[in-house]
């Protein structure tokens, strides 16, 4: 058994369907996160799937310095804010250090840790204080079992409130592979389990200054992980991938995710015996 992880009506657990964690890599403009959001908001409540919006404000690992980066915190999270009212969904984004962890929590309903960032104390101990649930992205170095030092650092400022992510392990150079079994491990932590079927097939710096990416395989991978039981599924998504400005490769195209999220639906009613 898992805890349960609630925010509003959206619920993470045994109980329950997977819930949707979607949106662009990062945010590029307000006209075009409005659209996905609203897009997703409105595919979603047809399939009777649970939502949360995710989009980054500022991307600070990437490859090149000369990527783009992102809007930054402030005007990053005018547009969850935005997001969050017209929508009525929760909002998930990416803090990098302590001093952000204040000013994101006045706005997002789940401060994510980064991959890279998942084993820094203070970090985890500054999202465990800000009451937020806290989802912290498996390093690509980490292994599962060893979470359970990550969730206790959160826990030790009293928030159980944590969900884990499984983003896939370095493979040698430029490449990422997912060991199924890491979703079983991290659940028997007690606490939700997200695959992040999009970034999971990322090839790191695999394109000469940016990442490159498998798109192809994300549907499988995900079949993969539902099959398993996983409580939540996150997909980037955008509608024109190849000129997404961050992570376009590895990014599902918008208008293809319904038909792929009946099957997952399924799959997900059939191995959780509804």
């Amino acid at each position: 058994m898992v805890t349960e992880v609630k925010i509003g009506d959206v619920a993470f657990g045994d109980q329950h369907p997977f819930v949707l964690v979607s949106g662009p890599c990062v945010l590029e403009d307000l006209d075009m996160t409005l659209h996905i959001a609203e897009s997703l908001k409105k595919l979603t409540d047809q399939l009777g799937i649970d939502f949360v919006f995710k989009a980054s404000y500022d991307k600070a690992n990437r490859t090149s310095v000369s990527s783009f980066r992102g809007p930054g915190i402030d005007a990053g999270l005018e547009m969850l804010a935005k997001v969050k009212s017209e929508f009525n969904v929760p909002v998930v984004s990416d803090v990098h250090d302590a001093t952000q962890v204040a000013a994101a929590s006045q706005v997002l309903d789940i401060i994510q840790i980064p991959a890279f960032l998942c084993r820094q104390t203070d970090l985890l101990v500054a999202a465990g204080n800000s009451g937020r649930v806290v989802n912290v992205k498996k390093g690509q170095f980490q292994a599962p079992w060893d979470m359970k030092h990550v969730v206790g650092k959160v826990a030790s400022t009293g928030n159980e409130q944590i969900l884990l992510t499984e983003r896939g392990a370095s493979f040698g150079y430029n490449n990422l592979v997912v060991d199924m079994r890491s979703l079983l491990i991290m659940r028997e932590l007690g606490k939700p389990v997200i695959f992040d079927a999009t970034h999971a097939v990322q090839l790191p710096g695999g394109a000469d200054g940016a990442s490159a990416g498998q798109r192809e395989y994300v549907a499988a991978l995900s079949r993969a992980a539902v099959a398993i039981g996983i409580d939540g599924l996150f997909w980037e998504v955008h509608p024109d991938p190849e000129c997404a400005r961050c992570d376009g490769p590895n990014s599902l195209y918008l208008k293809d995710l319904q038909p792929i999220l009946e099957s997952l639906l399924a799959v997900d009613a059939v191995v959780k015996n509804r």
